[in-house]
């Protein structure tokens, strides 16, 4: 019998995982380029930050196993190179973002120190973490989750209960559009698929054995965490909506937030929003190089040894990285989630509906289709887009970047038919 108190602890760090240096400094932005648009925003924003990656979680409470059992269907070797591309991102675009944010809002405006300095505490802190992985959802769940939101609800009900100048005008072509892509940027995705499988072999390792129920523990803290990401972000994009003609309308995301905590709360607000920053960030960090260490430890026969050093590797990568600007990772990542982006949420999709509509066949088709047509959009990235100008301009929302989408879904029920007749003609 699983416990209520188990659920919600584990509802909470699948929280704190998730709610990462994305998380934090893009709803703002978008409530203040969207001002009087922002429940449009708000809606694409939580279809790729929130319910796809939750959906991410719901997939390995089905499938119980890595992220390589996510795409074996499709092909073993496509699974293993995904794998490898999707853990090799993780640890050298989100994990070390989530240390230049915490550097630039928690540490620079105080000490004045060095992002090189920062960087190595940070990751050195997450290494001992890691290395202790068995209290992880204990210690995330119990202590660090419950301060985010104290300091969250707080920046938020100052900001609603504050008095609103006139909203801003719109500034996005297609407020829903630019709330999905801005979505991508959370990487909550492939913080879904990577957090899933970290939550299972923690949940294996305090005692919760049953594929019943982990996989009922998953799904009820999944709901938890979910709901709280939507209402975190409903408000912190309706703060920054409320409040627009206060906050920079050319400044960074980060200088965004960082107005907004001004705003709302004073001469406090930084010194909140400090802590805040290095929890969240710390959080998400701490659950990508878990993550990642965890899967490589399986690749070589559960050794330990192999753990720790992927662990180590990460970490030193982290430092690199994470000392270069946040405005600098943002935009070099771009290209990186127009190629991966699809492919993870397809993969999530085929593994929570029902299994007689995804067999190997329809897993083959939709992933082949989702990569020819993510084409377009990783060269437009690049600014080599018009290159392929003459065909993008007959598919449906290619100049959206979400080319991909009508294609795979005509295929999934292409391939479905298909395969429910050869199934009645043979029976």
């Amino acid at each position: 019998m699983i416990k209520k108190r188990e659920i919600w602890i584990t509802g909470f760090a699948i929280f704190a995982l998730f709610f990462g240096a994305g998380n934090l400094i893009l709803p703002p932005f978008l409530g203040m380029n969207s001002g009087g648009e922002w429940l449009f925003v708000f809606s694409g924003f939580i279809l790729t930050a929130v319910f796809i990656p939750i959906l991410g979680v719901f997939a390995h409470a089905n499938v119980q196993g890595n992220i390589y059992d996510l795409g074996k269907k499709a092909s073993p070797t496509f699974s293993s190179m995904y794998c490898f591309v999707m853990y090799l991102i993780a640890i050298t675009i989100p994990a070390p973002r989530t240390a230049s944010v915490a550097h630039e809002m928690a540490i620079q405006p105080f000490f004045g120190s060095s992002s090189l300095l920062t960087s190595s505490i940070y990751f050195l802190l997450i290494f001992v973490f890691v290395m202790n992985r068995s209290r992880l959802l204990s210690l995330i769940g119990k202590f660090l989750t419950p301060i985010i939101v104290v300091i969250l609800v707080a920046i938020i009900l100052f900001s609603i209960t504050s008095n609103p100048e006139t909203m801003r005008l719109n500034v996005y072509e297609v407020p829903f559009v630019s709330g999905i892509l801005e979505g991508y940027q959370t990487f909550d995705a492939i913080g879904g698929v990577l957090i899933g499988a970290v939550i299972v072999i923690s949940l294996g390792n305090r005692g919760v054995k049953s594929y019943d129920d982990k996989k009922s523990l998953i799904t009820k803290a999944g709901l938890i965490a979910g709901s709280g990401l939507i209402l975190v972000y409903g408000g912190l994009i309706f703060s920054g909506a409320t409040l627009s003609t206060l906050l920079p309308v050319s400044g960074t995301r980060t200088e965004v937030l960082k107005s907004l905590s001004s705003q709302t709360l004073g001469a406090i607000g930084t010194s909140f929003l400090s802590v805040l920053v290095a929890l969240a960030c710390f959080t998400t960090a701490v659950g990508i190089v878990t993550g990642t260490s965890d899967y490589v430890k399986e690749m070589f026969k559960n050794s330990q040894k192999a753990y720790v050093i992927t662990a180590f590797i990460s970490c030193v990568l982290g430092i690199l990285i994470g000392h270069f600007q946040v405005s600098f990772i943002i935009k070099a990542a771009i290209p990186a989630l127009m190629f991966i982006y699809p492919i993870t949420i397809v993969l999530i999709l085929l593994n929570v509906v029902p299994k007689r509509l995804t067999s190997s066949l329809v897993f083959k088709g939709v992933v082949i289709t989702t990569l020819v047509f993510s084409i377009p959009d990783f060269l437009g990235s690049l600014n080599l887009g018009h290159l392929l100008d003459p065909i993008t301009q007959w598919i449906p929302f290619s100049t959206q970047s979400l080319g991909w989408v009508f294609p795979a879904f005509i295929v999934f029920i292409f391939l479905n038919v298909y395969s429910q007749r050869i199934k009645t003609s043979n029976s």
